[in-house]
């Protein structure tokens, strides 16, 4: 048995893995502690990441985790994968209630610069971002369609880190790992000291590749309708705020690595000052 302890930890964020960038880890599990620290946590085989599969976003898990020794940002850990206990989901009931409770102990941030500022004091690497406002998507092609030799070989060693796997598992597992062909981006808007600032920032959540290829698959040449739809106007009429999480080599560039979407809390009406 490993060193480190385990430990209870909320699931907020699965990353579809992009193994292409050199500055991009291959794919990447993020959550919540009971005690409100963050944890950044592999290596996580892709099949515990899938839809329908093993753990879920706002979902419980038990397990032994230790402090990482290559990655030094606080928050990434090694997850003994055998010791994975599945626990219960937080439902949205009650206008997302129980999940608020989580979102509110996450490291909060208005502004990429805050962020930044926060990396640089506090070595910060995961963070809530809420935008001041979404202004769309930005939808690009991927440089190749399917993975490239190089990436197949990279996902391989993901996978076969910590010998999770033998060598045939592990490209099995890859086989069946499709490509998103596309790069998917929010532009958005933050304040920062010198007024409103226009962000743009990979959305890399496992939700939005799962809902290309199910747009995909439904409407085939006609996808990218359905996916702005979701992504652009059913999620932007929603109090939607963005996971972020940096690089290990490069640590002032932030993907989205998860979308939280609770709705949009009704202002509190102000008591009234005189009963008469």
């Amino acid at each position: 048995m490993g060193l480190g302890k385990v430990e209870r930890i909320l699931i907020l964020a699965k990353t579809y893995p992009s193994p292409s960038a050199q500055y991009v880890e291959t794919s990447c599990v993020a959550g919540i502690g009971q005690d409100g620290s963050m944890y950044r946590l592999y290596p996580v085989p892709f099949r515990l990441i899938e839809e329908g599969r093993q753990f879920k976003k706002w979902q419980w898990v038990n397990a032994r985790v230790e402090k990482a020794t290559k990655d030094h940002r606080p928050e990434s850990h090694k997850i003994y994968v055998d010791t994975i206990v599945c626990g219960e989901v937080i439902d949205p009931k009650r206008e997302w209630a129980a999940r608020w409770e989580w979102i509110d102990k996450i490291p909060s941030f208005n502004s990429i610069n805050d962020l930044n500022v926060a990396q640089l004091n506090d070595q910060v690497s995961i963070g809530l971002l809420r935008p001041k406002r979404i202004l769309g998507l930005e939808i690009f092609k991927a440089r190749s369609q399917d993975w490239t030799e190089e990436e197949r070989k990279k996902l391989m060693r993901e996978q076969m880190q910590g010998h999770l796997f033998s060598e045939d598992e592990a490209r099995c597992q890859v086989k069946k790992l499709r490509k998103v062909p596309f790069d998917f981006y929010y532009r958005f808007v933050c304040d920062s000291p010198e007024g409103e600032k226009e962000e743009k920032h990979k959305i890399v959540d496992w939700e939005a590749g799962a809902l290309f290829w199910n747009c995909q698959s439904r409407y085939g040449g006609g996808w990218e309708a359905p996916f702005r739809a979701k992504l652009e106007e059913q999620l932007g009429s929603k109090d939607l705020m963005f996971l972020m999480g940096n690089q290990h080599r490069f640590q002032d560039q932030w993907l989205i690595i998860s979308l939280i979407y609770p709705p949009k809390q009704k202002q509190a009406e102000s008591p009234q000052t005189s009963l008469f």
